[in-house]
């Protein structure tokens, strides 16, 4: 399960919304509704979801876009807000992130691209894209740097990563304790991406996974980890770097 978290939205705005065929939504906000970012998501999702490059094929086929404006000839607020085919049924999560209550979503038309048996072709090199992760993110883009220093492949904010074996009754209090501490801990957004290690013991393997529960700090540097009990908060915290002290754990 990833989730990311912000805690307001601009009055008027232009949102676009980038799913896959599994159901994982990655959107952005641009409330000067100047730019194009459907590249943008595409690499967003390949960072998520660490594939082996864009997934352009999902544009437009899996898109929606929300548009909120302010009408000055007729002085009222105009809303249209458009989805493909494919992720219609969607309508409800994306009127949560887009904050906008009960809207109505229209059907773009199909195009020839979106045939269901063109996309399939993509299955078997995108195999993540078809597995539901229960991401929801939204992108935000980094500011160019103001140096010669790298800039960062991850989204702004923590990259977070929780191996566990199976789901179940107390991995589900995981997370919720989880993500509880998080939103009242931290300022900054965060992602994080619940990985089983009986459906992805090549990733477990990856990250040198010897027992579960195990968090890692993907992101900021330096990358840290806890393994087993995560009930201790101030633990958490100083993995985070959200605490003044720099033990590693």
């Amino acid at each position: 399960m990833t989730s990311q978290f912000y805690r307001s939205i601009p009055a008027f705005f232009k949102g676009i919304a980038l799913f896959t065929p599994g159901g994982d939504l990655i959107y952005c906000i641009d409330p000067d509704k100047k730019g194009r970012w459907h590249l943008n998501l595409c690499s967003a999702i390949q960072d998520a979801l660490e594939l082996p490059e864009p997934p352009h094929f999902l544009v437009p086929c899996y898109t929606a876009t929300f548009d909120c404006w302010f009408d000055a000839r007729a002085q009222q607020v105009r809303v249209f807000a458009e989805t493909y085919p494919p992720v219609f049924r969607y309508r409800s999560l994306l009127n949560r992130v887009f904050e906008a209550g009960d809207l109505v979503w229209q059907i773009a038309p199909s195009q020839e691209i979106c045939d269901p048996m063109i996309l399939e072709n993509y299955r078997s090199q995108f195999p993540q894209l078809w597995e539901n992760h229960d991401l929801v993110m939204r992108y935000e883009p980094v500011p160019p740097p103001q140096s010669a220093a790298p800039v960062s492949p991850y989204p702004q904010g923590y990259v977070l990563r929780l191996f566990v074996s199976g789901y179940s009754a107390a991995t589900a209090r995981i997370l919720q304790n989880l993500h509880a501490l998080l939103e009242q801990s931290l300022d900054s957004p965060y992602t994080l991406k619940v990985i089983d290690i009986f459906k992805h013991p090549e990733q477990a393997e990856s990250d040198q996974i010897s027992a579960t529960p195990t968090l890692i700090k993907v992101y900021p540097r330096p990358v840290r980890r806890i393994v087993g009990n995560l009930d201790d908060a101030d633990r958490v915290l100083r993995l985070l770097g959200a605490l003044d002290e720099g033990r590693q754990e």
